[in-house]
């Protein structure tokens, strides 16, 4: 954009060059002027001093006369002389104020209307008088100062208005862009439900796996897993210990496998001495299995030292107190209140009290204390108020989008699907197949 010009500086020609590039630098612009005096030859005269300068000049020599062209077409400046019959120039320039204020109102007057000027000047808040006789660089310098400063007003607009086009797509974008967000972290959420739903149901099928073995051991690892978390979250441990906790047991005796079946078959107190140094090989050997899984290096030292004892005397490193993983000592207590009661630490089955005994004797030098505090407190509270009762199915009676109220087991104590697992209709499919390939009837438990 042109910046102001020094009228003393440049010649009538120069101006009208000026004016020229001013309507250049403007695009498609045309600067419109109205010239407005009584007189035919002043008119006349503005109209040759515009000649070249690349603006349209349109005359009038009324009032009335110039109303009438600014209806039909309106322009950006008017040059109006003062003193005309019927309507002054200071009327006629008050009314382009109030229609047409956009348009810019220069007044042509003589020396003694000087008080009619300040007059029109209030009245039709006019840009600028210039006096007759006039100096045609004075005139030519203010049309172009006038449609330089319109020039900066159209720039300016121009620019707000794209800015606020901009500001209308970017918040139409952020809005989009939000939603966008919402969905996908909404997906990538129910994914992540989904994987770790489908991990925790790996590896309780791959715990069945080890109990399938027969024996003593069948449900063992399920009831101890189970035992473990609720021990960890009375505690008041972090949801991730628990879940450690609960993967541990589950996965404790993995080291089992490399075991024979007679071994498994003994009670712990009837096995020999080459038979007791075999056996507790196991849990360093759990903990060998997982070593490859990075996500459960935590786990694995939880299996390794689920033996050890408080007072030192455990297995297989002969942990003492605060050195043992307190998930290895929660997997302790719970592991060996459910082998008591299943016969593997005795000949003879323990009942639940006395296996509660047993545990509380051991306080302190096999177990942390703190640990059987819990466990036997959580034991002995108040039995929770009586649940709803899951509904039980029929196959034929399931429909996608049910969820399991408790773990589906086979009739060898596997786990089929896994609590609050949500059907589909592939695997109702799926479910029905295997009622046909095995001749069984298969009820599940279904939440309310």
């Amino acid at each position: 954009m042109n910046s102001p010009i020094d009228v003393t500086a440049l010649s009538g020609a120069a101006l009208q060059e000026e004016g020229a590039s001013l309507k250049q630098d403007g695009g498609q612009r045309v600067w419109r002027i109205l010239c407005v005096d009584d007189e035919p030859n002043i008119v006349a005269s503005l109209r040759r001093l515009f000649r070249g300068s690349g603006y349209q000049v349109a005359t009038a020599t009324s009032g009335a006369e110039a109303i009438a062209h600014l209806e039909q077409e309106p322009v950006d400046l008017v040059f109006s002389d003062m003193r005309m019959p019927g309507m002054s120039g200071a009327q006629l320039l008050e009314q382009i104020r109030e229609r047409w204020p956009k348009t810019t109102r220069v007044l042509l007057t003589g020396y003694a209307d000087i008080g009619s000027t300040i007059a029109a000047i209030n009245s039709g808040e006019v840009y600028r008088y210039i006096t007759k006789p006039w100096d045609d660089g004075e005139v030519l310098a203010t049309a172009h100062q006038i449609f330089e400063r319109h020039a900066l007003e159209d720039e300016k607009a121009r620019l707000e208005e794209l800015l606020r086009s901009k500001n209308q797509a970017l918040m139409e974008l952020n809005e989009t862009l939000e939603e966008k967000v919402a969905a996908r972290t909404s997906e990538l959420l129910q994914l992540s439900q989904k994987i770790k739903k489908n991990y925790l149901t790996s590896i309780k099928v791959f715990s069945n796996l080890m109990e399938w073995r027969g024996g003593q051991l069948s449900g063992h690892s399920r009831r101890v897993a189970d035992l473990a978390r609720r021990t960890a979250r009375a505690m008041n441990m972090a949801e991730a210990d628990q879940q450690d906790a609960f993967i541990a047991g589950l996965m404790h005796d993995i080291g089992q496998i490399a075991l024979p079946d007679t071994l498994l078959a003994k009670p712990v107190p009837k096995l020999s001495e080459e038979e007791t140094a075999q056996y507790r090989r196991h849990a360093v050997l759990g903990e060998q299995a997982l070593m490859a899984l990075d996500d459960m290096q935590t786990v694995s030292n939880i299996i390794r030292s689920h033996h050890e004892r408080h007072d030192g005397l455990g297995y297989p490193d002969g942990l003492v107190g605060e050195m043992i993983p307190m998930g290895a000592c929660i997997l302790a207590v719970a592991d060996t209140y459910d082998d008591l009661q299943i016969g593997h630490l005795s000949s003879t089955p323990l009942s639940a009290a006395d296996a509660r005994s047993m545990i509380a004797r051991g306080r302190g030098t096999q177990f942390h204390p703190e640990v059987v505090d819990v466990f036997l407190q959580m034991l002995l509270k108040a039995a929770p108020g009586a649940e709803i009762p899951p509904r039980m199915l029929r196959t034929e009676q399931l429909r996608p989008g049910m969820v399991l109220a408790r773990d589906l087991l086979s009739s060898e104590g596997a786990v089929l699907l896994a609590a609050d697992h949500v059907l589909t209709a592939e695997l109702i499919k799926r479910l029905r197949l295997r009622e046909g390939r095995d001749d069984v009837e298969m009820i599940l438990p279904i939440k309310p």
